[in-house]
Parts: structure tokens; C-alpha cells; sequence
């Protein structure tokens, strides 16, 4: 069986296919794999050392302003169109799972009619891509309830590490890898893989002036980004953490954006979190947020408000409380999908075996 995935970009479309990957290969390690990518994207990087193949084809990004490049439209995308069918067709294609972003366009429309086509959407709101993917699709899921039209809800495919987590295990080993004493409150702060500007901004701020001397903090600062702060006893900022299991083991609540595998990964190992949503798009990460905050497992701050004041009077005070921060852990856990991975692959295999 040969499946390939499109969903490259961000982060936030390629991880989520790799999860699906690695399910898909852990039952049958026949089955072919190949991603779909352009030059630009993570994908480069992501989908090589995950161990699987990589297709580049052209990027066709959307423009959302009257520009030449609209003009050139057409003519980009149907060059991306022809690339991608003659791909498919030499990878004699079963099935194409698509998770948005600038590779699923031409994707979608080079399969329609040709290889069946699931489609996955991460977020709240839907992006365009999956949008025009689900009219035609024989399969579409999604993670948050009434996304996409006709969408099973499934969740997001979360890696083995999180679908598997279990804190007390990992606690002892987490807490020695980070240098953080048994008894102390860590709070972990993310921005995703590029790091988020705004939440290093503020933790430096706090960390300087003391305020958050009587926590330990775990900071991804993101990959090309300077540490805010020096790091120190109670401070330990990296660029990427790779262990992502052990940083949750670890910590006791978190301060980060609301992507979509990030509040998926959150809910899944029952964390408290304060989510800061980006303040650009079309307000899915507000939106993914929405249902954690409303079960009591979260709170969130527009990106304007969180200021180090914001941190000092309103969020360090819950983290203060232990029967709180207990509550909110239980509420987030409610919400977490860890068996994603395997009943996207159900949907994939069996839409596969249909065709």
C-alpha cells in the first residue's frame, strides 16, 4: 500500500502527519510512506529525520491581498498541479491524507477523481485548503467538533511518547533532566517550534526583576531566538526541547501559544495552562483554546494583555494554589484524545481498501 501525506508548512500540518506515519508503519512496516513538501517549509528538515520520504513540490500560497501575485496564480497552481499528479502517479499512490496548508491545494485537486483523498483539519476553524479538500474528499476528520461538513471527530495524532505519557512514571527522571528539586513548582513556556516573542519577552521581564523567583521555569525559547534571561537555578531556557515527555513530567503548569497540537498535547497529559493565542489569522488558536477554558482546565489571555504585570497579578496566583492547580489538571485531562493516531489510521486504511 502506498500512502502519501501533504501537509507541509508549519509545524502544525507536518507533525501530525509524522504521528499518523509512524502509526501507520507500526502496524505494517510495508506500507510506503512518502510526505509532500516544498523547499520552504519545516518539512525539510522534519519528515527526513523521522525517517521517511520527502516530494518537493512547488509552493502555491494563497495571496490575501490584490497583488501581482494573484495574477500568477493560476498559472503557479496548475504547474503545482500537473507536478503533484505526475508524483502520485509514479508513487502509484492508494491514498492521499492531507492537513492543510500550502502543499494540500494542489494536492487535493491533483488527486480529485484519481486517488482517494482524507482529510484531516487540526484547528477550530478550518483553513482554506481543507475547506476546498473536504467538497471532494471520501473521508474527512477533524479535532474540534463542527470544523468541516460531514468531519468524524477524531483528534489530533499525537506522538507515541504523549499518547503513552504517564506522569508518575516520568516525573523522577523528568525533574533530574531539567535540574529542578522534587518539591518545587515549575511552570513550562513555549511558543511552539519558532518560539513566540512576546511570551520570551515577558518571562525575561519577570525573570530579571525577580518576580518569578519562587517557581522553577522551563523555557523554549524557539530554535533561531536568544535566551531572555541568563540561565540559572531556577531558570532553564533552551532553544528546542526535544523531550517534550519530560518537560510535561516535569512541570506543573503551562504559559504557551494555542496551536492545535499544542492544546491537544496539553489536554492529553492533563496540564493546567494559561493559553496566549496568536494574534494573527483567521483566530483559530483562540478558538482551539475555547473548549479547555470553558471546562475549567484553562484560562486565556489576548497576546495584548499579557504583560509581565498580567503574570504577576493574575497567573502566578493560580500557580500558587495546589487544590487549583489539581482542578484544572482534571478538567484538562477530560478533553485529551490520546488514540488519534490510531483511528485516523483506521479511517485512512479503510478508505484505502474501499478504492
Amino acid at each position: 500500500m502506498n500512502i502519501v501525506l501533504a501537509g507541509g508548512g508549519t509545524a502544525g500540518h507536518i507533525e501530525p502527519a509524522l504521528n499518523l506515519a509512524d502509526e501507520l508503519r507500526l502496524r505494517d512496516p510495508n506500507i510506503k510512506i512518502t510526505a509532500l513538501g516544498t523547499v520552504r517549509g519545516l518539512e525539510v528538515d522534519l519528515v527526513p529525520a523521522r525517517g521517511y520520504e520527502l516530494e518537493l513540490i512547488p509552493a502555491v500560497p494563497l495571496p490575501r491581498k490584490l497583488n501581482g501575485d494573484l495574477v500568477t496564480l493560476p498559472t503557479r497552481l496548475r504547474s503545482a498541479i500537473k507536478q503533484t499528479k505526475d508524483i502520485l502517479a509514479r508513487l502509484e499512490a492508494d491514498v492521499l491524507v492531507g492537513f492543510g496548508g500550502y502543499v494540500s491545494i494542489p494536492a487535493y485537486l491533483a488527486a480529485r477523481g484519481g486517488v482517494p483523498i482524507v482529510v484531516h483539519e487540526a484547528n477550530a476553524r478550518a483553513g482554506l485548503a481543507n475547506r476546498v479538500g473536504a467538497r471532494f474528499a471520501d473521508a474527512v476528520a477533524e479535532t474540534v467538533a463542527g470544523s468541516l461538513p460531514r468531519a468524524q471527530l477524531i483528534g489530533i495524532p499525537l506522538r507515541k511518547s504523549i499518547e503513552t505519557f504517564d506522569r508518575a512514571s516520568l516525573r523522577k527522571e523528568a525533574r533530574k533532566t531539567f535540574g529542578i528539586d522534587a518539591e518545587a513548582t515549575c511552570i513550562l513556556v513555549f511558543g511552539g517550534s519558532q518560539g513566540a516573542q512576546k511570551l520570551n519577552d515577558v518571562i525575561g521581564e519577570c525573570i530579571q526583576d525577580g518576580s518569578l523567583s519562587k517557581f522553577n521555569v522551563i523555557h523554549s525559547v524557539g530554535i533561531k531566538n536568544d535566551f531572555p534571561a541568563e540561565s540559572s537555578n531556577i531558570y532553564h531556557p533552551a532553544n528546542f526541547i526535544d523531550r517534550m515527555d519530560l518537560a510535561y513530567a516535569a512541570s506543573d503548569f503551562v504559559i504557551a501559544r494555542s496551536g492545535a497540537m499544542t492544546v491537544a498535547e496539553v489536554t492529553a497529559v492533563g496540564l493546567p495552562a494559561c493559553f496566549v493565542p496568536l494574534p494573527i489569522g483567521n483566530g483559530e488558536q483562540s478558538m482551539n483554546a475555547e473548549p479547555v477554558v470553558a471546562a475549567g482546565g484553562a484560562i486565556q489571555v489576548p497576546d495584548v494583555e499579557l504583560t509581565a504585570n498580567y503574570l504577576r497579578d493574575r497567573i502566578l496566583p493560580l500557580v500558587s494554589d495546589p487544590s487549583t492547580l489539581v482542578k484544572m489538571a482534571q478538567a484538562s485531562k477530560g478533553l485529551g484524545h490520546k488514540n488519534s493516531a490510531s483511528d485516523l489510521a483506521d479511517l485512512v486504511l479503510s478508505v484505502a481498501r474501499k478504492a
